[in-house]
């Protein structure tokens, strides 16, 4: 089985990313090559992640092909997210070869938090501004959407909680006999889900509108 190196590189272009293979003992004069003169006229090109792979040629056509709608036709360049190409490369079997300062395991946690991030902050603004509810027999809560923060309104009747994690926004929330005593502001319908129910739950299916339709009607238009 051929061994050898599968990098993704970024680009002066935001988004768009290279992705190749090299052999490993020319990792670094290729990275040097692609560093100082660009690729098919594209420049700033700088060495994201890179790793040792058996069947190297393979998986690096399985890659392009995995991204294969976001391909620049004739090139080794996608308009993709860097952070999700990290995301996959770090999740192969092989030898991290760039970058040498962390781990693998932490150059795969980090591009997941990435990737995450920028997939709730795009579902954040699929939620209009306004007002929606909880109404549980046991708990009932309002909770106001303003410009992509969620906040879980004062006055708010909420669960108690006797998980040995919770969020931040749950432990820090003030809560009086059941009752919320202050607004708390929340990154993600879910976790307001949390201060309010106190314990897991998917904010999608949690919080309704005030016609009482799940919020999740919002991602299906």
């Amino acid at each position: 089985m051929a061994k050898g190196i599968i990098y993704c590189m970024t680009t002066i272009v935001p988004g768009l990313v290279k992705i190749g293979k090299t052999g490993s003992e020319n990792f670094e004069q290729r990275m040097y090559n692609l560093e100082r003169n660009g690729y098919v006229n594209v420049v700033g090109l700088n060495r994201r992640f890179a790793i040792e792979v058996e069947d190297y040629d393979e998986k690096e056509i399985l890659i392009h092909e995995l991204f294969s709608k976001s391909n620049v036709p004739n090139t080794e360049l996608f308009a993709v997210d860097v952070e999700l190409v990290v995301q996959l490369l770090s999740s192969l079997e092989g030898k991290q070869v760039f970058p040498k300062s962390i781990s693998k395991e932490e150059v795969f946690n980090t591009a997941t938090d990435e990737v995450q991030r920028d997939v709730d902050k795009a579902n954040r603004m699929l939620i209009p501004d306004g007002t929606y509810y909880i109404f549980d027999k046991n708990a009932k809560a309002s909770m106001r959407v303003e410009n992509g923060n969620f906040i879980v309104e004062k006055g708010s009747k909420c669960l108690p909680c006797n998980k040995d994690w919770m969020p931040e926004s749950r432990k820090k929330a003030k809560i009086e006999n059941g009752i919320l005593t202050e607004d708390v502001i929340c990154k993600s319908p879910s976790t307001a889900g949390w201060v309010v129910l106190g314990n897991a739950n998917n904010g999608w299916f949690t919080w309704k509108t005030e016609d009482g339709k799940l919020i999740d009607i919002f991602r299906k238009r």
